[in-house]
């Protein structure tokens, strides 16, 4: 489409001089994952963050000999679709990517995006039957999409905002000395969730503290965050909670240093694209990021992981790997190998029930919701060189102590998902 701007990259080369590729170069047709994500505009920088884990994904699944099928090998191919962070951009480039043969859809960094996918899947599934596609999601974390809106075609692999709530709040709730908090977030499905969950969560574990904001603000278009860190800071807040991420959070943290607020940043995305840096040592022991993991988890396999992922991609701006990516990938190719096939409904019966895991990390799929269940971490901003911090953030200097692990039977929560299954 002329709107559409379209980069395709075919994930052979990498694969040239793999174990097995041999049977590879025999293989059947490519499967084709489409990515549909922001590769422009205020969160072009996450939009590319997700390609380089993705890539990095694929690749180790194509250089292993692609995936077994009934029709024999086939590899993974990933084409990038650029929504520019758009609901109508992105319903286009799903009908673009289903157009050019993509069985399998990637998005997260946006809920109003996913929530309009799958919306757009629902219909096309049920009217071309012939070619249905599943959606993977693996950032969208508005609890909706797994509750009231979920889908038998649609499968989350990062913990909804509810769940990294009440991580972060199992951390904040230790924390006696904290009497005074203010919610900030953007206005948005995902960041009213956030603030929802704040309030009730405070409510039920911190009655003590006081709320003494509580605000909204446009999704990726205020420039200049001084009037909100001057608001902050004149409240007298000790803490401000935050789903914010890419600019949002990055110019919040910076306009918050410049205003002089010493108070405690308790996040959802502290620990990358660009907030570590901004915030610098006024971020030591105050900036507080949950996550599914992150690189200074104490194990020699996570150790390897990490290490392996920055030979693939050495540049410091581009370190910021995420371990439910390459678990997503690694549950697509366990579920079509144990279908024979990439029918989409035979693939999903699969993925209802996987298990899968990777350098020491793993989690599981809950059948009833289509929500993968996997441990979270969170981590305290510290000096790279701090106990338990041996590595840094994108070259800041700075990285994240991990302080708290939550098991995935303590991070689950209930869920009011009434999900229709094809017949």
């Amino acid at each position: 489409m002329k709107n559409l701007r379209r980069e395709v990259l075919k994930l052979l080369g990498a694969s040239l001089f793999a174990p097995g590729f041999a049977l590879a170069q025999g293989a059947s047709a490519p499967v084709k994952i489409a990515m549909i994500e922001g590769l422009s505009g205020g969160n072009a920088n996450g939009g590319e963050a997700v390609f380089r884990n993705l890539v990095w994904a694929v690749e180790r699944v194509n250089q292993r000999g692609a995936v077994k099928t009934a029709q024999g090998p086939r590899l993974l191919q990933l084409d990038r679709y650029d929504s520019k962070g758009q609901i109508e951009e992105a319903l286009s480039a799903l009908r673009s990517a289903i157009d050019d043969g993509a069985q399998f859809i990637v998005q997260g960094n946006s809920s109003a995006v996913a929530a309009a996918l799958i919306e757009a899947i629902n219909k096309h599934n049920e009217r071309e039957p012939q070619r249905r596609v599943l959606f993977l999601n693996y950032s969208a974390v508005d609890p909706t999409l797994t509750n009231e809106k979920c889908s038998f075609w649609h499968f989350r692999f990062d913990a909804h905002a509810d769940m990294r709530m009440a991580a972060l709040m199992s951390v904040l709730k230790e924390d006696k000395a904290l009497k005074s908090v203010y919610l900030l977030g953007q206005d948005y499905s995902f960041g009213q969730s956030v603030l929802r969950e704040a309030r009730r969560q405070l409510g039920a574990q911190r009655p003590d503290i006081r709320i003494v904001g509580d605000e909204l603000h446009p999704l990726l278009r205020i420039k200049d965050f001084a009037p909100y860190a001057a608001k902050i800071k004149a409240t007298g807040a000790q803490a401000v909670i935050t789903g914010n991420f890419s600019n949002d959070l990055t110019l919040l943290v910076k306009a918050a240093k410049q205003a002089g607020f010493e108070g405690s940043f308790y996040t959802f995305y502290g620990n990358a694209l660009g907030a570590p840096a901004a915030i610098g040592d006024a971020g030591v022991g105050k900036v507080i990021a949950v996550a599914d993991w992150l690189p200074n988890v104490q194990s020699a396999q996570s150790e390897a992981f990490y290490r392996s992922f920055r030979r693939r991609y050495p540049r410091p701006a581009d370190d910021y790997v995420h371990m439910r990516m390459q678990l997503m990938i690694e549950a697509l190719a366990q579920a079509i190998e144990q279908a024979g096939s990439s029918d989409a409904v035979a693939v999903a019966k699969r993925l209802e029930h996987v298990v899968v895991r990777l350098q020491g990390q793993g989690g599981a799929m809950r059948a009833a919701d289509h929500q993968f269940q996997q441990p979270l971490v969170v981590g305290v901003m510290e000096r790279q060189g701090a106990p338990g911090v041996k590595f840094d953030v994108e070259g800041s200097g700075y990285g994240f102590r991990v302080v708290k692990t939550i098991a995935a039977a303590q991070a689950e929560m209930p869920a009011s998902c009434r999900m229709d299954r094809p017949g």
